[in-house]
């Protein structure tokens, strides 16, 4: 059980496991405990280093408020974080905003990235505003596909929490789609590299066409669907993911 600090944010993180480092991230506003079949998995050739996202799980400020910029300011951190704990470079692996951070971080620091590994993540949000404002309208008028998201936010953050959560992240989120979407899109050229991106078939936030374009402009990626999934793929096909990534990584360490 670990702490590091950096400008606002305070990340709690984990470390197990021995071999080549490994950093695992969770989706916005979940925790480590999501992936522990992922880790687990993990633990026996890499050094796992799972950490919560900036308001999220463990980690504060809590309740966080988000602006435009907080994707590229938490990637940083966990840059940041690597540097802290001596790692030169690491494999990187991450669902839905974790995702996002593992592609901005090889985007933007190259030689840090062993590999990278995402789901539900597609290095654009894409132009469709309707997602940003059910986000805002989340917790008191959730639409029908997020209610369950609704309801474990109120009973993890408490409800006043997650509403402030919940309606910063979707100002942010619209604003990001009006200026286009791009969040490591424009600079996905620059991942050097192997990447494997996942999404589900039914992803209605990182869609099957933004994932497949973002993994096409990455010069040494791959995109794999997974078939009858939607964007928790660990959470809905846990066994098929968990055998997929660690596959994956094995051909490349």
């Amino acid at each position: 059980m670990s702490w590091f600090e950096h400008g606002e944010a305070r990340v709690y993180y984990e470390e197990s496991g021995v071999g080549e480092p490994l950093l695992l991230l969770p989706g916005w506003a979940g925790s480590i405990d999501e992936l522990a079949h992922v880790r687990a998995a993990l633990e026996g050739s890499y050094r796992v280093i799972a950490a919560d996202l900036p308001g999220s799980g463990k980690s504060a400020p809590q309740p966080r408020t988000f602006t435009p910029r907080y994707l590229e300011e938490d990637a940083n951190t966990f840059l940041a974080l690597l540097g802290e704990l001596g790692v030169a470079s690491a494999h990187l692996v991450g669902f839905s905003d974790g995702g996002e951070y593992a592609l901005l971080m090889a985007a933007t620091r190259p030689e840090v990235a062993r590999s990278v590994v995402t789901w539900g993540a597609a290095g654009s949000l894409g132009t469709n505003t309707q997602m940003a404002d059910a986000m805002t309208a989340l917790i008191d008028d959730p639409i029908p596909p997020m209610a369950g998201f609704a309801d474990f936010l109120k009973a993890a953050y408490g409800e006043d929490n997650a509403r402030i959560m919940t309606r910063s992240a979707g100002q942010a989120f619209r604003a990001i789609m009006e200026m286009g979407g791009d969040v490591s899109r424009s600079r996905a050229g620059r991942i050097k590299a192997p990447a494997l991106l996942i999404t589900g078939e039914h992803d209605f936030l990182a869609t099957p066409d933004l994932v497949a374009d973002m993994a096409a402009a990455i010069p040494n990626a791959t995109f794999v669907q997974a078939e009858g999934a939607s964007h928790p793929v660990h959470h809905e096909q846990p066994e098929w993911l968990t055998k997929t990534v660690v596959d994956w990584l094995r051909e490349r360490s």
